[in-house]
């Protein structure tokens, strides 16, 4: 009893201790975040005239512009966010201000999602027509940074040695988990419906089926040929010629940018400075003032809610969860949110923003359902960002209109489940013996420690197929097509936004403001300018994203503490870096999801 009565004790000290951290951290970060104020880090003055900067390697293009919290202020780490959105309000802005002399594009290591990019460089060119200059510099340029800067008026490398260019198409990567799982005698039992709802292959194959490798291929091809035709285009080259350069690594040092007309010139850093004060019309490079895109955009680009009448712009960012989750989706809070836009009399119209690679199906059902009551009583409009696939085109399908990026990800028109079991692991590796006492036969089927059995995979494969049947439904009443013509594009495969436009999944490609413009004219006023634009949700601020990550012990570290210490531990934790990408739904419950298996970057 002693001894039972110290464990208790040191726990609650433990807890205890943990405790004060937290708030010894919470006022750490109040006394930074006033410091941080004082200092008037918050309002930085711009130059009254000078060259915008935009720095790929410090800004990322992101759905909602965020601010950093104070964690990564002080240690200098969090990229600045800039909204899709307010980025190309930003460079319509500078368009028509002549404080701005030209654009310097920095392209090396981009953050930012493809189809962001994409609708980025529609803003660049925009940018361009007002006659000032759009300039890119990179020294080590890949397929993705190159994408972007073909859009400038010149392009200029470094003539240094060491700058090596990867400028080698794009891949994708797609791992599998089955040869380490047998090992350590983890099973996932994967119940889905579509062939190439590749969902799950991770954990049960060690190599592509058929039908995913052929996906994945014809995806990648798609993705590329958008970027390949427009960065030709671009730079006055054909598709054959960029492809030949590539296929045969012709483009390694800076000197072979230069020969392939790829760059329009090669410099010292000396030579660059020169350049960039030449276009400035200075003397001197210490006479360019420069200006920071992200400071540009905060002090320029304003709120538009002036007008009495508005367009909301609901953000559908992240996985579509069960669970309260600020980060994601979450079914009820969103579903709330919907309804209450739908409920605001000035709102007169919808634009849905969709950036979710989909999730839990109860999550968005709840969704879909608030959608579709909108759409009842004012104009419901999608746009898409870099995926709007599974569950993310679940909730969207219906609009009234669908814009798409080319290289947006969606689709994926498919239901699994994946449940995985660690009898093996508990017995041979853990060297734990579990014994089920039951009250009926299927009692302990979701404890985990033991596999399905015929009845129970039956059960579970009888529920995904009636999603599947309810998914593929809601696709065609809400596509105007016949179930058979849904299931024939459906079966869990992805599309790119070009392919999805082929073949009617989205109605059109366009970007956000696209959308905006086209969701004004159902409103009856397509003079855009005219509207108020509110957005749904509000993004975190900083104190709201310490706070979540201030949070308690989570669910996968609760799930590995089962393993602790163990042989298996090294497993448990590879295997829930993984898991964690869909097991978002309730604790304790079998649930199926409409989730694409993965995301596809490009550097």
């Amino acid at each position: 009893m002693k001894e039972f009565i110290k464990w208790v004790l040191a726990v609650l000290c433990g807890l205890a201790v943990w405790g004060i951290i937290k708030i010894i951290m919470f006022f750490m970060m109040i006394g930074s975040m006033a410091g941080l104020a004082a200092s008037g880090a918050s309002s930085t003055a711009l130059p009254k005239e000078g060259v915008l900067v935009i720095d790929m390697a410090t800004l990322a293009i992101t759905e909602q512009t965020t601010q950093a919290d104070i964690i990564s202020t002080i240690q200098n780490t969090e990229l600045s966010q800039v909204g899709i959105r307010d980025a190309v309000k930003g460079l319509r802005v500078a368009a028509e201000d002549p404080a701005i002399e030209y654009v310097l594009l920095k392209t090396d290591t981009p953050a930012s999602g493809l189809s962001k990019i994409e609708e980025f460089r529609k803003a660049l060119i925009e940018f361009r027509k007002s006659g000032k200059a759009v300039v890119a510099y990179g020294e080590q340029f890949t397929s993705g940074s190159y994408y972007l800067a073909s859009v400038a008026d010149k392009i200029y490398t470094t003539s240094h040695h060491g700058g090596n260019n990867f400028f080698v198409g794009i891949s994708g990567r797609m791992i599998f988990l089955k040869d380490l799982l047998d090992k350590l005698g983890i099973r996932f039992q994967l119940i889905r419906h579509g062939k190439y709802k590749s969902a799950g292959e991770t954990y049960v194959k060690n190599a592509p089926s058929p039908e995913n490798m052929l996906q994945n291929q014809e995806m990648i091809d798609s993705m590329w040929e958008t970027i390949a035709s427009e960065t030709a285009e671009s730079r006055g080259l054909s598709v054959d010629s960029l492809n030949f350069f590539i296929d045969n690594l012709s483009i390694n040092l800076s000197w072979d940018m230069v020969q392939h007309k790829l760059a329009d010139e090669a410099f010292t850093v000396e030579e660059y400075k020169e350049k960039l004060a030449s276009l400035a019309g200075k003397d001197s490079y210490k006479d360019v003032s420069f200006i920071m895109f992200p400071e540009y955009v905060a002090a320029k680009v304003k709120p538009e809610l002036g007008a009495k009448d508005k367009i909301a712009v609901i953000y559908a960012n992240g996985d579509i969860v069960e669970q309260e989750d600020p980060m994601n989706i979450c079914g009820d809070t969103f579903a709330g949110i919907i309804a209450k836009v739908r409920a605001d009399s000035t709102v007169k119209g919808v634009v849905l923003r969709v950036n979710s690679p989909g999730g839990t199906v109860l999550a968005a059902s709840k969704i879909k359902e608030e959608i579709d009551l909108t759409r009842a009583v004012k104009p419901v409009v999608a746009s898409y960002g870099d995926y709007a696939a599974s569950g993310g085109y679940w909730i969207s399908n219906s609009c009234d209109h669908i814009f798409s990026n080319r290289t947006t990800l969606t689709g994926s028109i498919g239901v699994f489940s994946a449940i995985p079991e660690f009898s093996g692991t508990l017995r041979d590796v853990a060297h734990v013996n579990i014994t089920a006492v039951n009250s009926h036969k299927h009692s302990d089927m979701l404890n985990l420690t033991r596999p399905f059995d015929s009845e129970e995979t039956a059960w579970m494969q009888k529920s995904v197929d009636d999603i599947y049947d309810t998914f593929v439904n809601e696709v065609a009443q809400g596509r105007d097509k016949t179930v058979d013509a849904v299931d024939s594009i459906a079966q869990g495969r992805v599309w790119t936004g070009s392919e999805a436009l082929r073949i009617g999944l989205v109605d059109e490609i366009g970007t956000l403001d696209d959308a905006l413009a086209y969701t004004a004219g159902l409103a009856g006023n397509p003079d855009l300018s005219a509207w108020g634009i509110v957005s749904y949700p509000k993004p975190l601020t900083p104190f709201e994203r310490i706070f979540s990550q201030l949070g308690g012990k989570t669910g996968e570290e609760e799930a590995i503490g089962i393993f602790k210490g163990t042989p298996a531990e090294p497993a448990a934790r590879e295997v829930m870096k993984w898991a964690r990408r869909w097991s978002t739904g309730n604790d304790g419950e079998p649930v199926v999801f409409a989730r694409m298996p993965y995301w596809i970057s490009v550097r």
